[in-house]
């Protein structure tokens, strides 16, 4: 059970890693890492997890991923998905803070958050297309 909670935690943390733009940019990875790659779930109970996300407080990738690894380990699956998807985000946020003042200025750092930003808008029109 160990090895199947860390392969969990390990699923969220890399989709929390690579998701800019949050739960809405998430679909199309979390479909195929969870619907596609693992068979963790069929493509409907995902949506119906999604669904159920958008309209309860909160980020919606904390509560798909909670939703999901309760489905998978109960508890112990739920709070392992949970870290899994914001530890990502922890970590660059406390690297970002610590060195804000000495990058926020250079333009390569403004040209790659704007690359960053093309790349959002089109994981979100990939999302309501595929609703």
């Amino acid at each position: 059970m160990l090895r199947s909670l860390l392969e969990l935690h390990l699923v969220f943390f890399r989709m929390g890693a690579v998701t800019f733009g949050g739960g809405y940019t998430m679909l199309p990875i979390l479909r195929w890492e969870i619907v596609q790659k693992r068979n963790w779930m069929d493509e409907e109970g995902i949506m119906d997890y999604y669904a159920l996300s958008q309209g309860l407080p909160g980020i919606i990738a904390v509560n798909v991923s909670v939703f999901i690894g309760c489905k998978r380990h109960r508890t112990l699956g739920a709070a392992a998905a949970a870290l899994g998807i914001v530890s990502p985000c922890i970590v660059i946020i406390t690297l970002i803070a610590a060195s804000l003042s000495s990058f926020q200025d250079n333009v390569s750092v403004q040209h790659a958050l704007a690359g960053i930003s093309a790349c959002v808008g089109a994981l979100i029109m990939d999302a309501v297309l595929s609703m």
